[in-house]
């Protein structure tokens, strides 16, 4: 199994992301990249961090019209990138459009197709925040529905909180790839994630990938804070 820790570059430069990547690279599965980073450095930030031999997950939740996701997604699969986000309440058509130019692209390309994932509930969203918006405020049955709508859909994983991956785990194919953000190491703050689990108690769930931000970034020693979460983890999934 590969390492599952996949940190969240959320800073403001391609000088400290690359600088994170560099130091963190050996002890880590891959980086994310999110929209304050890709709008400041763009996608020349990606082709560097792709020179290094590290993974990137493009977190972009496209949401738009599917010919405009599909193009979208055809562009990151250019990028080579092994992860990339849309949003499941873009409903059935746009998430059909955005797997297929994944597949489509990376065939034509002689790449291999990133994980195209669904994000179904944002980790800062609670029940009330989600009824304020006119959506079920059950959290777990919303996950649920938006799950089901990606696997007809034909997506291959999902974004979701550790919270949810045991349920989604009970009603899901077993080939899903579940990607959790909101995860946070013992006694570590949550900031502004409300569903949140220890990286050991997400991949007990059920997660596939952990996404790790703050807890190693912002740490005065990042590698060290990601060494010492790759030794909390099971010895299978330290590789």
């Amino acid at each position: 199994m590969r390492n599952p820790i996949l940190v969240a570059l959320d800073v403001p430069t391609a000088e400290q992301a690359l600088s994170l990547v560099r130091e963190l690279a050996p002890v880590v599965g891959g980086f994310k990249v999110g929209s304050e980073l890709f709008t400041a450095a763009g996608p020349d930030l990606v082709r560097s961090i792709r020179a290094t031999g590290a993974s990137v997950f493009l977190d972009l939740k496209f949401h738009d019209i599917p010919h405009t996701v599909s193009r979208a997604v055809a562009a990151a699969v250019r990028l080579d990138v092994q992860m990339l986000t849309v949003h499941t309440s873009g409903g059935l058509a746009m998430l059909q459009a955005a797997e297929q130019s994944a597949q489509h692209t990376a065939s034509q390309t002689g790449r291999t197709a990133p994980l195209v994932l669904g994000v179904t509930v944002l980790t800062s969203l609670d029940g009330a925040a989600l009824a304020e918006v006119g959506c079920d405020d059950h959290v777990g049955r919303q996950v649920e529905r938006l799950a089901s709508l990606a696997v007809r859909a034909g997506l291959r994983g999902l974004v979701c909180s550790p919270l949810e991956v045991a349920g989604l785990r009970q009603v899901l194919p077993t080939r899903m790839q579940l990607v959790t953000p909101g995860i946070r190491p013992e006694g570590s703050d949550p900031g502004d994630q409300r569903r949140t689990l220890t990286p050991a108690e997400a991949l007990e769930a059920g997660a596939d990938w952990l996404v790790i931000g703050r807890p190693i970034t912002a740490s005065p020693n990042p590698r060290e804070a990601a060494e010492k979460i790759l030794a909390s983890l099971p010895k299978d999934r330290r590789s």
